[in-house]
């Protein structure tokens, strides 16, 4: 039986929040209390609240004041001696440097907070810092890596009756079939994910699963309308909640269907919105592939192969850089979709800087 969908990362004094609470809303309520907990001197208040803060400028697109945020949380969770106050920081500090493109640094924080969870009896500081391993893992290619871990993730999820972590679980493994060639699959799962974020109220999960379904309608079904549909529906949550990184990601798939379906100066539009989205939030991955998107949609608007080529050698390394195994064979598929080759041989950032 799966509960309604729980905030797990806002704790002490916001452990009412609700999962759908606007991120300015939670970001005001996090200050005000965290400035009482600092005047209260106690640190375990000021760690839990903290937290709170950390994870709504995260999620605001504050990268800067989120670094700071969790940082500032994890301190006062060891002078509290509070292991798993430490461990929920360390997972904030690393789904940030995930977000940040820094993927070694994501998988060292992630890690060093799975080992606190289990240290501290914490088991959902430790699922929350596994399922971020895994993210990590499947947003860098590695699917044969973290699919059997996404799989576990999901089994604990559902015999524990979590419904956003199920939610979060299925949508990873979802995203591992569709690129991976099996649409079919994929589609049924996000559409599990979907209804079951509906049945819970959990308007996140179910904004990211209806992004899915809008993608594999499009790649698979040919249906831009439909898939449009579905991500207009995702964009008003996005709105609503404030969540900016979801609402970029958003309109990126919806210059994807744009692009798909012909409409290049659309597509073009949209690319170009997103790229700025990612851009003021220092997202470098989505930044990179909104990117590729822009590179594609003006090739098909006349621009001269060589600019294309120069682009794209760029963008592989940019992808190179950050890691991201899938990304950097899709601007390899460009290359040919295109009918460009790369404009010389491509440089190393060391080569880039001399």
């Amino acid at each position: 039986m799966q509960s309604k969908a729980l905030a797990p990362e806002y704790q002490g004094a916001l452990t009412k929040m609700s999962v759908n609470a606007s991120l300015t809303d939670v970001l005001a309520e996090g200050e005000r209390h965290l400035r009482a907990a600092e005047l209260s001197g106690s640190q375990q208040e000021v760690a839990r609240t903290g937290l709170a803060v950390a994870e709504a400028h995260r999620r605001l697109g504050h990268v800067q004041d989120a670094d700071r945020a969790w940082k500032a949380s994890y301190r006062a969770a060891r002078s509290a001696e509070d292991t798993g106050a430490m461990a929920w920081a360390l997972w904030s500090g690393g789904t940030l440097a995930r977000q940040r493109g820094a993927l070694r640094l994501a998988f060292r924080l992630l890690g060093l907070a799975a080992e606190l969870g289990k240290k501290g009896g914490d088991v959902v500081a430790r699922g929350y810092s596994l399922a971020g391993l895994a993210e990590t893992g499947r947003i860098q290619g590695d699917y044969r890596t973290v699919a059997v871990l996404h799989e576990q993730l999901l089994a604990e999820a559902r015999a524990r009756g979590e419904a956003r972590h199920t939610v979060w679980a299925l949508e990873g493994i979802a995203q591992i079939h569709r690129n991976t060639g099996q649409f079919d699959t994929a589609l049924e799962m996000f559409e599990e994910a979907a209804q079951l974020a509906g049945n819970a109220d959990d308007r996140r999960g179910r904004a990211w699963a209806l992004r899915g379904m809008a993608d594999i309608i499009s790649v698979r079904d040919n249906a831009p309308e439909r898939a449009l549909a579905l991500l207009s529906e995702a964009e008003l949550t996005c709105r609503e909640m404030n969540l900016s990184s979801a609402l970029a990601y958003n309109h990126k798939m919806r210059a994807n269907v744009l692009y798909r379906a012909g409409r290049y100066e659309e597509a073009r539009q949209v690319y170009q919105e997103a790229l700025g989205e990612f851009s003021a939030m220092t997202e470098p991955r989505g930044e990179a592939l909104a990117r590729l998107g822009l590179a594609k949609s003006l090739a098909r608007l006349g621009r001269d192969p060589a600019e294309t080529a120069a682009e794209l050698d760029g963008l592989r390394v940019t992808l190179d850089r950050i890691g991201l195994l899938n990304a950097r064979d899709m601007v390899d598929k460009a290359y040919a979709e295109l009918g460009v080759s790369p404009a010389g041989d491509t440089v190393t950032e060391e080569e880039g800087r001399r």
